[in-house]
């Protein structure tokens, strides 16, 4: 599984000359010989990227959106692909993004939405609603209980990789659906975790339920803020991965 980081907000040091950032996350994700993109951030700045990058988005097998808010869903108004792509939503994402937004997705893709899991390639899952199950996550962002956010889960012969975009339904919530789902133990949790200083509880109640589920690879990026990130690479010495930059698990 290879995992290239199209945008985050900040440019990673090994693509530092070649890549933009901006506020938002854009994952492309290479597993099986399957090529999905996660979300696309807010402007053309994925796009730009992936070019310097020498990644060819047309080769895209599979769209997913996380979620609707603007620094995940805006990209897709610039994109290039040249035939219609399957890209899997939760319904609500239609009532929230701006009618342009939405028309041009419903003209330009292969819309499927789902509240429900969906096996879209072959040990690939759209996780669709997530439950909330702890008692410590809000599930939600400010008034709105955010039920369209959801995420990626990968089963591997070790574990099942879990990819979210901002993890507004609880990254915790997130793993623990993706385990059921899926049947396996975490290996990797990759994306966005919407921890921030300003609610410090939640970010060490988090902190314990990784040192319980002990994935391999953990990676929290976009959406923590540095008071978050310190509490992470101190517990777990995590690795912060930027736009331009490519790991492999």
């Amino acid at each position: 599984m290879k995992i290239t980081l199209l945008n985050e907000n900040s440019v990673g040091r090994k693509n530092h000359k070649l890549c933009l950032a901006e506020w938002g996350l854009s994952v492309f994700i290479e597993v099986n010989d399957i090529r999905v993109l996660l979300d696309s951030g807010h402007t053309d700045v994925y796009k730009r990227n992936a070019k310097k990058l020498s990644i060819d988005l047309n080769q895209v097998d599979f769209v997913v959106l996380s979620h609707n808010h603007w620094d995940h869903t805006g990209g897709l108004r610039f994109h290039e692909f040249k035939e219609k792509k399957k890209i899997f939503i939760h319904p609500q994402i239609f009532d929230k993004l701006p009618k342009d937004e939405s028309d041009k997705i419903s003209k330009d893709f292969e819309v499927i939405s789902s509240t429900k899991p969906l096996e879209f390639s072959k040990d690939i899952f759209y996780l669709g609603e997530i439950p909330r199950l702890t008692a410590f996550e809000k599930g939600g962002y400010k008034s709105d209980p955010m039920l369209d956010d959801s995420a990626i889960a990968i089963k591997t012969s070790e574990g099942v990789v879990v990819i979210s975009g901002c993890s507004h339904s609880g990254i915790c919530n997130i793993c623990e659906y993706a385990k059921k789902i899926t049947g396996q133990k975490l290996l990797g949790v990759i994306g966005g975790f919407h921890l921030f200083e300003e609610d410090m509880e939640t970010v060490m109640k988090t902190v314990e339920y990784f040192k319980v589920e002990k994935p391999k690879y953990l990676f929290p990026m976009h959406c923590v803020d540095h008071a978050a990130m310190a509490h992470f690479y101190n517990n777990f010495q995590c690795k912060k991965y930027s736009s331009g930059d490519t790991f492999e698990i």
